[in-house]
C-alpha cells in the first residue's frame, strides 16, 4: 500500500510518496516535481516499444514511464499533475476488477499495477474524448489527478447517472456505460452540453468538476487571431 500524503488539494494538490528502502513508484514522465536524494529513477517505455506506442500514440499518455526506486534507504517521490487540481489515492481492487481511467488522469502507481489502453470502441469516439482509456488493473495502488475536485460515486444494481464526457476520471470496468446526445439535435446544440456518458450500476465512478475542454474552448475565444 502506498504510504502517501497529499497536500493543498482539491485546488493545487500534489502527492508526497515515502518509500521504504527498495520500494518503487512508476510515474508518468513529468509529473516528478520533486525527490530525495537515495532516490533512484530509471526512465523506460513500460511494457516494451509497442506498449509505450499504445500509451502515447493511443491513449494520449506520455511513450515513457519513470520508475523512482529508493535505492539508498527509505525515500520520498512528489508527484503533481499538469493542471490545477485534485489527486485521489485509489487502490486497484483486490477481486480482479480493472479500473478504466480518462486518458490523462493516470498521475503514478505501485510496480504491480499494470496500465495499458484499451479499445473504447464507438462509444468513446462518439464521445469526444478519445479511441482510448487506459486499463489499470493488478495489485496496488495508484494516483489519479484531475482538473477541478474529484469526487466518488457507488451506483446501486440498475440504477443509472449521466456525467458529461468531459467530467469523467474513471470508472470501474464492469460498470454499464453508453455515450449519446444529452437530448435531440436541436438541445445538444443549442444547450451547450454536447454528449454524456449513461452509466448503470452496480459499480463506482469518478468524476471532476472541471472539464479540460471547456477550458481549452474558453481560452481559445480570448486568444487574438495572427495574421501572416
Amino acid at each position: 500500500m502506498l504510504n502517501v500524503d497529499i497536500r493543498f488539494g482539491p485546488s493545487f494538490a500534489m502527492a508526497n510518496v515515502k518509500l521504504a528502502q527498495g520500494e518503487g513508484l512508476q510515474a508518468e514522465a513529468g509529473a516528478m516535481s520533486g525527490m530525495s536524494g537515495g532516490v533512484e529513477i530509471v526512465t523506460n517505455a513500460k511494457g516494451g516499444l509497442l506498449g509505450g506506442l499504445k500509451r502515447s500514440v493511443l491513449g494520449g499518455e506520455s511513450f515513457f514511464i519513470n520508475t523512482f526506486t529508493a535505492s539508498a534507504g527509505p525515500g520520498e517521490v512528489i508527484v503533481a499533475p499538469a493542471l490545477p487540481g485534485d489527486i485521489i489515492h485509489l487502490p486497484v481492487p483486490s477481486d480482479g476488477t480493472a479500473i478504466m481511467v480518462q486518458s490523462g488522469s493516470w498521475l503514478a502507481s505501485e510496480a504491480g499495477v499494470t496500465v495499458d489502453t484499451k479499445w473504447g470502441g464507438a462509444k468513446t469516439f462518439f464521445s469526444g474524448e478519445g479511441l482510448f482509456m487506459l486499463r489499470c488493473s493488478g495489485s496496488g495502488d495508484m494516483l489519479v489527478a484531475s482538473y477541478g475536485a474529484i469526487f466518488e460515486m457507488d451506483l446501486p444494481a440498475g440504477e443509472s447517472y449521466k456525467v458529461d464526457t468531459g467530467h469523467i476520471v474513471a470508472f470501474e470496468e464492469g460498470i454499464g456505460y453508453q455515450v449519446n446526445k444529452v437530448g435531440g439535435w436541436k438541445s445538444t446544440i443549442l444547450s451547450g452540453e454536447g454528449l454524456v456518458a449513461t452509466f448503470t450500476g452496480p459499480g463506482k465512478l469518478w468524476q471532476q468538476s472541471r472539464s479540460p475542454a471547456d477550458l481549452v474552448g474558453w481560452l481559445t475565444e480570448k486568444l487574438p487571431f495572427t495574421r501572416s
